[in-house]
């Protein structure tokens, strides 16, 4: 990376060189001249005006007129261009090899980690993430420590990184409903809160391997309402809202949203 960026410095500086001046500071007089002359021609300029806007051109070609005086690459400033980079590149990487540590992992969070480790309990989400990810490196067949890795990274916002840690979590135990019910759950997150076929197949899984999982039923429900299937809705919102208690808020919306018995 080093290379490269010394490389196109020193690109954009023998660029710069080799085109010298800004040709376009210099005003051409006959061009001006000549525009004007058009459009009296056209009959868009009377004589009055043809000639108060010639006078004005010769006076502001007057002012700006001047030699252009471009600046030049000689035949071996490239070479001192190219040299000074070279120089450059190899001063920092030399200061790096004296004071740097290729390879090093970033200490001061891996002290952080150190600390979060004897703090549980007062943890943020991304915080018992980073935990439970040291845990799972130390311990990669660890089915609790992947499946604690999948929950903090779905409470702390990263449905992608907790699917990916149930998956891990599954093919350890692939009969543990709630890890499929989890791995619905993340897809579901990440595809924007809409149910896709994956996320589907998974609470599939959970409700084949556990009829209890309540939150599989509720996503098999809302798929099912999407596709306007009333019969697969009461199916899997029927136990559900006989096992929540009459005062949640939760079931009398589920009791709204439920298709009729005469819904197709």
């Amino acid at each position: 990376m080093t290379a490269l960026l010394t490389a196109l410095a020193g690109l954009l500086a023998l660029a710069g060189a080799r085109r010298g001046a800004d040709a376009d500071d210099a005003i051409s007089a006959a061009a001006e001249l000549a525009e004007l002359d058009r459009l009296k021609a056209r009959g868009l300029l009377d004589e009055a005006g043809w000639t108060a806007a010639r006078a004005e051109a010769g006076r502001r070609i007057l002012i700006s007129d001047r030699e252009a005086a471009p600046v030049r690459a000689g035949p071996r400033d490239r070479f001192w261009v190219l040299a000074g980079m070279a120089l450059t590149a190899a001063a920092t990487l030399g200061l790096y090899a004296l004071v740097g540590a290729p390879g090093l992992p970033d200490q001061a969070y891996e002290r952080r980690v150190d600390q979060w480790t004897t703090e549980l309990e007062t943890l943020q989400p991304p915080q018992l993430a980073a935990v439970a990810a040291r845990v799972v490196r130390e311990r990669p067949d660890d089915h609790q420590a992947l499946t604690m890795l999948g929950a903090a990274r779905f409470e702390a916002g990263d449905p992608i990184g907790a699917a990916s840690a149930f998956r891990r979590a599954l093919t350890l135990q692939p009969d543990d409903a709630q890890s499929w019910a989890r791995l619905g759950e993340s897809l579901t997150r990440a595809n924007g809160g809409e149910v896709g076929g994956d996320a589907e197949a998974a609470f599939a899984q959970a409700l084949r391997r556990d009829p209890g999982q309540l939150g599989a039923r509720y996503f098999l429900g809302e798929a099912a309402l999407a596709r306007g299937e009333a019969a697969m809705v009461r199916a899997m919102w029927g136990p559900l809202i006989a096992a929540l208690d009459p005062a949640d808020p939760r079931r009398a919306d589920l009791q709204r949203r439920m298709p009729g018995d005469s819904e197709q």
